[in-house]
């Protein structure tokens, strides 16, 4: 991942006050969600240590924000009936839920710090910040497939691929449901619902999670466009302070 080649050498902060000295980020999309592993406006930053690897995605896959989020995808889970061996109501519920974080911690340390130590591969998206919305789009997609490495080098970015299908594999294969059989109302009738742990799921929870993965990247992309559009508006909406008459 390349940096925009007119950004500064050695920030310890972007232009909106978010980054911090080991190169990592206090930002989060729509002032939510995480996003500790975006670079603004970024020059020739120090690479981080496989320490700094391992912290930046403990901080972002224990944030407080994620019970909630996990908890929604959930919620969306149930109503779709996906994955029918989890079953509906509380249990069915609780069970997605715990599926969600897990899939999605498993995902985030495989491609966010083991591999990206193992291969030493920058896990951050650099964001372009300049040229035309297909640029910038098509150079955010791009980064799933091409990443840099710890010297700066340009890379196939392994971390994202072949992490992206190991973590789906070790979810789908390891406690994702095996088949059930649920009995209906009608008495003596029962619903057989085959088994979650196939290489044909596996493949299709890879694929969502690669869809899902390259969508976050181009919104990371023009968040900051978008943040300071919203900064603005703020201002000029801010009631002005009246000076009291003398």
């Amino acid at each position: 991942m390349q940096a925009p080649a007119d950004s500064t050498k050695n920030p310890k902060k972007d232009q909106q006050g978010t980054a911090t000295q080991n190169g990592t980020s206090k930002d989060r999309l729509f002032y939510t969600l995480p996003n500790f592993l975006t670079i603004e406006n970024a020059g020739e930053v120090p690479p981080l240590t496989t320490r700094e690897k391992f912290a930046v995605v403990t901080r972002g896959s224990f944030d407080y924000v994620q019970l909630p989020w996990y908890g929604f995808l959930a919620g969306i889970s149930q109503a779709q009936d996906s994955e029918p061996g989890y079953g509906q109501g509380a249990a069915g519920y609780g069970k997605r839920i715990s599926s969600a974080f897990a899939d999605g911690t498993i995902e985030n340390y495989i491609t966010g710090a083991i591999l990206p130590s193992l291969l030493h591969q920058d896990p951050r998206y650099f964001q372009l910040g300049k040229g035309s919305f297909a640029h910038r789009t098509l150079y955010a997609m791009s980064r799933n497939l091409v990443t840099r490495t710890d010297s700066g080098k340009k890379q196939f970015n392994f971390s994202e691929v072949v992490g992206g299908a190991l973590s789906a594999s070790i979810s789908t294969f390891a406690y994702h449901p095996t088949s059930h059989v649920f009995p209906t109302t009608t008495p003596g009738v029962y619903r057989y619902v085959p088994s979650d742990r196939t290489l044909s799921n596996a493949a299709s929870v890879w694929g969502t999670q690669y869809g899902y993965d390259t969508m976050t990247l181009v919104v990371k992309e023009f968040w900051p466009d978008i943040r300071r559009k919203l900064s603005k508006k703020r201002k000029v909406n801010e009631p002005q302070a009246i000076s009291p008459k003398p």
